[in-house]
């Protein structure tokens, strides 16, 4: 395998690494099976360090070009069709056919391989023994399956020709008046005019989109943030916006300046549990919220999902529920307590936005599935809803706090993370130096995954900071993964002091 670099080019050593050993697999000079040399190895023969290699290896391993195995080596993954390397393509990834050439032009290429795609399919496919913090998503051994299939059979009794018709846009009657009195007990009062179902909060910030962000608006996205959230708003023409957000929380003082420089069309925040990193918004930070989206005139579009899962602390109340202009765009689902397969969620704003939204929901799919409504309002009549919540408070509480032990029992002195008081993950930030893709690769041949901070990120990348979904771990796989993680990361650190130049002796000179 025969690679040259440039140091004087502007792409990067182990892009240049990756895009090349890619052109091998495309070009037939490598074939399915074919071994690759360790990464160590190429190192020393490209003079570079190791880590370099690595990172092109986790690159190409992620895009499913390559596959390592534990105590065997690195290999071209046996999926892939070599051909010409401007169309070639893994062949789990091939869905043209051979004479499809009108489609290649029409697709967008460049949304053909994601990397976080590939990454939650591992984890959704994962080997049972593999141990997984990728995804966020509630235990299911917490699912009262018996419970909701009498509650689905109930509803089919009593109502199952009218669920199973077309029914009204802006979500089903029984289930809205059980949402608004989860509202109520939330501080929030709204009518059934301010009100929509929709399917989760996924099609919830889809829908806000669609009605309020045009070509040439500027949007404000917390960085990082939510996946979902920058793909759905990082749409042609628009502008986002990081307001930066560390282990300390949403940086006040930037988004102030933020709003003062941009004619900002949105705000788009999650002040409980911020998806990745776990920070929880002040009490004083949301009211400061508040007061400059109210001098700037910007709505703020508020991701609430992780509001239910608190899980130590005190209360607070939402933006929503502290809004007293109306500026606050309300979301959040049933999808990280129970049943996020059902993909039930809801809108609370001003009457005139939930009518715009509805009609922009009916022009999308016309309404949620009714069956599932009905059976959630069921489910909630019968305090269904509140026991699963109080359960799952109780199973997440004990394993974020394994986790949180594993992490100081495991992981080098040099490593920092968040203690989040809710949600269902832990931000963790490396070394300064080390990255979490590097670590990822070698941590998926000890059968251990999670998701790398770059995913999370769409300004200003840290790719030494990763997030560990707990929620759906099991305490003793908990403690097993992290051990492993920190095993790894320590093993990296001594490496590279051991690498570490040592500095040589200064001359002496003689005082005459």
């Amino acid at each position: 395998m025969h690679l040259t670099l440039d140091p004087n080019s502007q792409l990067p050593l182990y892009r240049q690494i990756r895009d090349q050993i890619r052109q091998l697999i495309t070009g037939g000079a490598l074939a399915p099976g074919d071994r690759l040399p360790p990464s160590r190895e190429l190192a020393r023969r490209l003079g570079v360090h190791r880590t370099t290699v690595a990172n092109a290896y986790a690159e190409l391993t992620a895009e499913n070009w390559i596959s390592g195995h534990v105590g065997r080596g690195t290999f071209v993954s046996k999926g892939i069709e070599p051909g010409p390397a401007s169309v070639a393509k893994p062949a789990r990834e091939s869905t043209i056919a051979a004479d499809g050439y009108l489609w290649t032009t029409l697709l967008d290429e460049s949304h053909a391989d994601d990397p976080l795609d590939v990454l939650i399919h591992d984890a959704l496919t994962a080997a049972p023994d593999t141990i997984s913090f990728i995804t966020a998503r509630p235990a299911e051994e917490l699912f009262p399956v018996d419970d909701f299939r009498r509650c689905c059979n109930d509803v089919l009794k009593r109502e199952g020709q009218r669920l199973l018709q077309l029914g009204p846009s802006d979500g089903y009657p029984s289930l809205k008046e059980c949402l608004r009195d989860v509202l109520r007990r939330q501080g929030i009062a709204a009518s059934a005019r301010e009100l929509l179902v929709v399917n989760g909060c996924q099609q919830g910030l889809d829908l806000v989109r669609r009605v309020f962000v045009h070509p040439g608006d500027t949007v404000l996205l917390e960085n990082p943030c939510y996946p979902g959230a920058i793909q759905t708003f990082r749409t042609p023409g628009v502008k986002c916006i990081g307001v930066p957000v560390s282990e300390q929380g949403l940086n006040l003082e930037v988004l102030e300046s933020l709003l003062g420089q941009n004619r900002a069309r949105l705000l788009v925040l999650t002040p409980e549990f911020q998806n990745p990193t776990g920070t929880t918004l002040s009490l004083e930070g949301r009211r400061r919220v508040l007061e400059l989206a109210a001098r700037y005139q910007v709505p703020i579009v508020e991701d609430h999902i992780y509001g239910a899962l608190r899980l130590r602390g005190r209360e607070l109340p939402s933006l929503k529920a502290l809004d007293r202009r109306g500026l606050v765009i309300h979301l959040n689902s049933f999808s990280k307590l129970c049943f996020p397969g059902l993909r039930v969620g809801w809108i609370v704003a001003s009457a005139p936005v939930i009518e715009r939204l509805r009609m922009a929901k009916q022009a999308t799919d016309l309404h949620t599935g009714q069956l599932a409504q009905a059976a959630l309002a069921e489910f909630c009549r019968r305090g269904l809803l509140d026991s699963l919540s109080e359960r799952a408070r109780t199973l997440y509480r004990t394993r974020l706090e394994a986790a949180e032990k594993a992490l100081a029992r495991h992981f080098p002195a040099e490593a920092r993370w968040v203690r989040p008081e809710g949600g269902m993950s832990i931000w963790v930030s490396l070394p300064e130096g080390l990255d979490a893709g590097v670590l990822l690769f070698k941590a998926r041949e000890r059968k251990v995954l999670f998701t790398p901070g770059r995913f999370f990120y769409f300004q200003a990348v840290r790719p030494n900071t990763l997030r560990l979904g707990f929620a759906g771990v099991p305490p003793r796989q908990i403690e097993q993964g992290i051990a492993v993680l920190g095993g790894l990361l320590k093993a990296e650190l001594r490496q590279r002091r051991r690498e570490k130049p040592q500095p040589t002796e200064p001359a002496r000179v003689a005082l005459v």
